[in-house]
C-alpha cells in the first residue's frame, strides 16, 4: 500500500471517529457498542416550561440606583449605603436605615449595632462576607429618625431587586421598619418575631434590631431563639453554614 493511500485512510478514520463522537455527545448515536440513546423530543411550545427570568447582578442594580436623588434624604446624606456581602447566598439580613457611622463609611451595620450583628452572624456559623446585609433605606434619615413613607416607597423597589438577584432562602428582618416593609404589615415586632413569615415565597424571620438589643440586652435571648430557628430551617433544607453554629 502506497504512503499516500495510508495517509488518506488515516484521515478518513480520524474524521469518522470524530463524527461518531459528536453524534454520541448529542445523544443520537452509539460508539464502541454502547447503547443507542434516542434524541429527546422537544415538548410542544404550549407545554414547555417558561424560561427563567435573567436575574441580573448587584452591579447592575447599583448602576440603576446611581447617585440617587429620588427623595429628600439625598440632600442630607454623606454617602449612599448600598449593601455588602456575597452576591449569591442563602441568608440575607435586612435592617431599616444607615446610622451615623454607616453614613460616614458607606457600608451597612459598621457601628456598635453592626458589631453586635457580626457576633450574631458568627454565632450562626456565617460571616459578613458569606451573607448579604442591606437596609430598606440606602440613605441615613436625619437624627436617625424612623423612615418616612415617601422615603420607603422610593428605596423599597431597589431592595426587592437585590433580593431577586441574591435569591436567599431566608431573610432575617431586623426590627420593626424592615419587617413592616417586607411583610406589608403594621403589627408590632413582638407579635411577629419567633415564627416564619413569607415574602415572595422566601421565608422571613423577624427579630429585634441589634440597636434595640444594645438598649435592652435582656431581649438577646429572644433574638437568639429566633436565629436558632433560622439555623434549624437552613439545615432542614440542606444548607450548611461555612462554620459550626454555636447552638
Amino acid at each position: 500500500m502506497s504512503s499516500d493511500l495510508r495517509d488518506e485512510l488515516r484521515h478518513l478514520t480520524r474524521d469518522l471517529r470524530r463524527h461518531l463522537e459528536e453524534m454520541q455527545a448529542m445523544g443520537a448515536y452509539s460508539v464502541r457498542g454502547e447503547p443507542t440513546v434516542e434524541p429527546a423530543v422537544a415538548e410542544p411550545a404550549a407545554f414547555a416550561e417558561p424560561a427563567a427570568e435573567p436575574r441580573g447582578s448587584l452591579a447592575v442594580v447599583r448602576e440603576e440606583v446611581g447617585e440617587c436623588t429620588r427623595c429628600k434624604l439625598s440632600t442630607t446624606r454623606t454617602k449612599l449605603v448600598f449593601g455588602v456581602g456575597a452576591d449569591e447566598t442563602p441568608l440575607m439580613f435586612v435592617g431599616e436605615a444607615p446610622g451615623a457611622e454607616e453614613d460616614r463609611r458607606g457600608e451597612p451595620f459598621v457601628g456598635a449595632a453592626g458589631q453586635l450583628l457580626d457576633r450574631m452572624i458568627s454565632a450562626m456559623g456565617w460571616t459578613r462576607e458569606t451573607v448579604y446585609i442591606a437596609n430598606v433605606l440606602m440613605c441615613r434619615p436625619p437624627g436617625n429618625r424612623d423612615p418616612q413613607p415617601d422615603e420607603v416607597s422610593q428605596c423599597l423597589p431597589f431592595l426587592h431587586r437585590k433580593i431577586e438577584v441574591i435569591r436567599p432562602r431566608i431573610i432575617v428582618a431586623l426590627g420593626k421598619p424592615a419587617t413592616h416593609a417586607l411583610l406589608s404589615t403594621t403589627a408590632p415586632i413582638s407579635a411577629l418575631r419567633g415564627r416564619f413569615h413569607e415574602f415572595r415565597r422566601i421565608k422571613v424571620m423577624p427579630t429585634f434590631h441589634p440597636a434595640f438589643l444594645l438598649r435592652q440586652p435582656e431581649r438577646k435571648r429572644d433574638a437568639w431563639s429566633d436565629l436558632k430557628q433560622v439555623i434549624e430551617e437552613l439545615e432542614r433544607i440542606g444548607v450548611r453554614s461555612p462554620n459550626p453554629a454555636k447552638v
